[in-house]
């Protein structure tokens, strides 16, 4: 593997701020961006339930979902910090 695609595939691995899409994140995400959750979950490409159930705690996003609030949230400003408990 040459070192330029070595460099892509590292970069592309989830960081721990990746990883931690809880349910008060991906809330805060959603009204920091003024969306619904139907509109969050349209633009995402998915059910409004699936945001939902993120919200509700039912389900923390995964895989491809992970990146995209990544990047949503970094190109938008979002910055959060999770509460006590």
């Amino acid at each position: 593997m040459n070192y330029l695609l070595t460099g892509k595939i590292k970069a592309m691995r989830r960081s721990k701020k990746d990883e931690n899409w809880d349910a008060q994140r991906v809330r805060a995400l959603r009204v920091h961006l003024k969306q619904t959750q139907a509109r969050m979950a349209d633009q995402l490409g998915m059910r409004q339930q699936t945001v939902s159930e993120w919200e509700q705690g039912q389900y923390q996003p995964r895989g491809a979902s992970i990146k995209l609030l990544t990047i949503i949230a970094e190109r938008s400003g979002f910055k959060y910090e999770a509460g006590p408990g």
